[in-house]
C-alpha cells in the first residue's frame, strides 16, 4: 500500500541539504526505471511459465512476493534508494507469476487490467492537476485511515489462511455481489492513493528535499500502481467468473 509509505510526517522528519534536491522530473525518471525493472522481471517469470518451467516460475513468484514485502518494509524505515531497485525486481517476479495464472484462467484479462491501471493513473493525474480533487489534510487523513484498515484486513486474511480461514468478500474466488462491490471500493481507494503520491512528490520538490528522496517518491508511487493493478485484476476476474 502506498500511503502510509508516503505521508506528511515524512517531510517533517527529512533534513533538507545543500546541493542537488528532489524534483518532479527526477522522481518521474526514477519511477520509469523502477517500472522497467518490474516489467522486465515480470516478463521473465511469465516466459518461464510459458516455456514449461513451472517449478522455477513458482519459486520466483512466491520468492518475489516474500522478498518484495521484506524489501518494501526496509525501504519504509531506511529510505534506502538501492533497495527500491531490489523491490522492483522482486515485485516484478511476483506480478509476472500472478498475471500468468490469471491469464490462464481468463484469457485477455491481463491486457484489460493494464489498460485499466493506466487509465486510472492518467485520470487521477488529470483530476489532481486540474484541482478537481485537492489533497487536503482531511482528504489525506481519510484515505490514510481507509488504506491502513484495508491493509489490516489483508493481514488478517493472510494469517487466517494458515488456519483455513478467509475473510469474506476480498478473495478473488468470491464473485458474489458483495465481493465485487468490496473489491470495486478497494480499487477506488487504491486509485485515490495516487493523489497522495502526486501530492507528496510535488511537495517534496517544493521543499527541496534531498535528491535521493526522488527514489523514495518513485517507490511509493510504484507500490500504489502495483496494488491498483492487482485489485483491478481481481475485480475483472470476479466479473468474468460470473459469465
Amino acid at each position: 500500500m502506498s500511503n502510509p509509505i508516503l505521508n506528511e510526517k515524512f517531510t517533517e522528519r527529512t533534513t533538507v541539504i545543500d546541493g542537488a534536491t528532489m524534483t518532479v522530473n527526477g522522481t518521474l525518471q526514477a519511477a520509469m526505471i523502477l517500472g522497467f525493472l518490474v516489467l522486465a522481471a515480470a516478463s521473465f517469470v511469465w516466459s518461464r511459465f510459458a516455456a514449461g518451467y513451472a517449478d522455477l516460475a513458482n519459486m520466483l513468484t512466491y520468492g518475489g512476493a516474500i522478498a518484495g514485502f521484506i524489501s518494501a518494509l526496509i525501504v519504509c524505515f531506511t529510505r534506502n534508494k538501492h533497495l527500491t531497485l531490489v523491490y522492483a525486481v522482486c515485485e516484478g517476479c511476483f506480478l509476472g507469476g500472478v498475471s500468468f495464472m490469471f491469464e490462464a484462467g481468463f484469457p485477455g484479462i491481463v491486457s484489460q487490467a493494464v489498460l485499466g491501471t493506466f487509465t486510472a493513473l492518467f485520470t487521477m493525474l488529470v483530476l489532481y492537476r486540474t484541482g478537481v480533487i485537492r489533497c487536503t489534510e482531511k482528504f489525506r487523513s481519510v484515505i490514510l485511515i481507509a488504506t491502513i484498515s484495508v491493509a489490516l484486513v489483508y493481514l488478517i486474511n493472510f494469517i487466517g489462511s494458515f488456519f483455513h480461514y478467509a475473510v469474506p468478500f476480498i478473495n478473488a474466488a468470491d464473485n458474489s455481489n458483495a465481493g465485487i462491490i468490496v473489491t470495486a471500493v478497494i480499487v477506488v481507494l487504491a486509485a485515490l492513493n495516487l493523489i497522495l503520491d502526486f501530492d507528496f512528490i510535488e511537495r517534496g520538490s517544493q521543499m527541496m528535499l534531498p535528491k535521493d528522496m526522488e527514489w523514495y517518491g518513485a517507490f511509493g508511487l510504484m507500490v500504489t500502481i502495483v496494488w491498483l493493478y492487482l485489485e483491478i485484476l481481481k475485480l475483472l476476474a470476479k466479473a468474468k467468473s460470473r459469465r
